[in-house]
Order: C-alpha cells, then structure tokens, then sequence
C-alpha cells in the first residue's frame, strides 16, 4: 500500500468523495492535471461524466480510500465526511486525508482528531471561491493541519488554486479563516446594497455613484491593516477619527434612511455600538475600539 510519504515521478492517484459542485470540480481539477482519480458519492450516476474523462467510479467508500494514497472528501458537514469516513474501515490507516467539507473550527478539529487516531495524516482547507473558480491562479486556500501531508502533494494541490496555503498545523484555523473572510464580505455588502437603496431611492445609478467615489470606497480596504494593528496591540488612541467625530455621520444616516423610508437596522446597529462605547468613556479613541463590543465576557 502507498502511504503519504512515498513519492514518485509520476502524479500520485486521488480519489475525491462527494461529487456535489465542489466535489465534481475538484475531481476534474486532478483528471485534467494527469492524476489517476477514483470517485465515490452517493449517487452514482453522478460520476459518469467523470468516467467519460477517465476517473474511476468506485462502489463503496472503502474501495475508494483504498484506490490511492490522498483522499480529498467534500461533503455536507463535518458529522457527514466522519460517517463517510468511518466506512473505510481498514482501508484509511496510512493514507493522507484532506478534508474540504465547509463546517465549524471545532467541526475540523473533531474530524481532525477522529482521522488521526486512526492512524491516518490530516489536512483541511477552506476553499475561498465557488466551484467554477477551482483551478484558478488566484484561487485562495486556507490549509491548516499535517505539513507533510501539504508538502509530499503540494502539486496536487496548486491544481486547486494557485494561492493554497498552510497557515497553521491547527486543522480548526482554515474555517476560522474563511468565516473571518466571510464576516468582512457580508458587512460590507450589506454596506453597500444599504448605500445603493439610498441612492436609488433619488434614481441616482449605483454605477455612476461609484465612477465619482470609488477613491474613497478603495481607501476603507486599504484602512484595514490599521485596524489590524490596533486590535492585535489592544491601543485604541487615536487623534484623528475618534469615535465622537464618527457619531454625527452614523445619526445622519440613520435619519437620511428614516427619511427615504430605508431599513435602519443596519446602521442603526452602528451607531448603538459606537453611543456605548463613548458612554463607556472611550469617545476619544479609534472605530477600532468597538471590537469590544462584538467580544462578549
């Protein structure tokens, strides 16, 4: 039996489990790039068009684990990619598993500790796109878990995504990271889909809007690294930009949408956290001090 240690000249087998829309690219993504590639799901006609390709359907998860040395599971759910993989039985020790089922940190962490003591090596990604986006050399993975495992199929890997990392030998990290990335994108859409029914409510086109100010909408990313650095040094000072000088906009934004009949739970939201914080006695430090309010205990 191969094990995740044993390399050779030419691209080790894979076998993917589950063949959703991740799953099936994910597959495609290792037939294309010259890997023999068994595939399990569920559902079996899921996997002709992989056949078709030259992947190998298998009938049962254990004879899929045991066709290769990595096995790559997407699947619904932490619990669903254990009891998939409990059904391996013998098959699963010595062999490297990546896990890229969407799920909690402690979701991976229990996943992670069940694979191990199985005597298998673990790996999980979180993967930054949506399936047409695999493959992509701008792709971004966040891979958290056994550094051997992420070096010996490092070019298996990169034909995921051209931007795979591993950021941690804790498997829970990577799903920390993608809600982090998740949390930024919701805010800021929700953000922007506010302002956009504010300036449609006067038929001002979202479009033209943003030909005037998108200067001042690409200085907020470029404003995160100073956050950063103040919420990782606990130092919230500041002499510019205060959360009292934030204040006056936040409440004329709150009544401007009460005006125009806009949803004001949004920034109502905002300006809740920042009349606690200066109530608090923090009206001379920076926005960043609010994360103290999202912190509970």
């Amino acid at each position: 039996m191969n094990t995740v240690s044993e390399r050779t000249d030419a691209p080790p087998a894979v076998t993917v489990i589950g063949l959703g829309e991740m799953g099936f690219a994910l597959a495609d993504a290792f037939l294309t790039g010259g890997h023999p590639t068994t595939v399990y799901n569920r559902t079996p006609e899921k996997a002709d068009p992989l056949a078709a390709k030259g992947a190998k359907p298998a009938p049962t998860v254990r004879e899929a684990v045991a066709a290769a040395p990595l096995v790559v599971i997407s699947v619904k759910g932490g619990t669903t990619a254990r009891t998939l993989l409990e059904s391996a039985g013998d098959a699963l020790p010595g062999r490297a598993v990546l896990n890229l089922t969407d799920g909690t940190s402690a979701d991976a962490r229990a996943v992670a500790e069940w694979v191990t003591a199985q005597g298998a090596r673990y790996l999980h990604g979180q993967i930054m796109t949506i399936a047409p986006g695999i493959g992509g050399a701008e792709t971004v993975i966040f891979y958290g878990g056994s550094e051997t495992v992420f070096h010996d199929f490092h070019p298996a890997l990169r034909l995921l995504g051209g931007r795979g990392t591993l950021i941690s030998a804790d498997a829970g990290l990577p799903a920390l990271y993608g809600m982090a990335v998740h949390g930024t994108m919701w805010g800021a859409l929700n953000g922007f889909l506010h302002a956009a029914a504010l300036l449609t409510s006067e038929g001002v086109e979202v479009k033209r809007f943003l030909d005037h100010a998108g200067p001042s909408v690409a200085a907020l990313t470029a404003s995160l690294p100073m956050l950063a650095d103040e919420v990782d040094r606990g130092a919230y000072a500041t002499r510019y930009g205060a959360l009292q000088h934030h204040r006056p906009s936040v409440e004329d934004l709150v009544r401007e949408s009460e005006a125009r009949n806009i949803d004001t739970g949004l920034p109502g939201y905002t300006l809740g956290l920042v009349d606690k914080a200066m109530e608090d006695g923090h009206a001379d430090d920076s926005y960043a001090r609010l994360i103290e309010y999202f912190r509970k205990g």
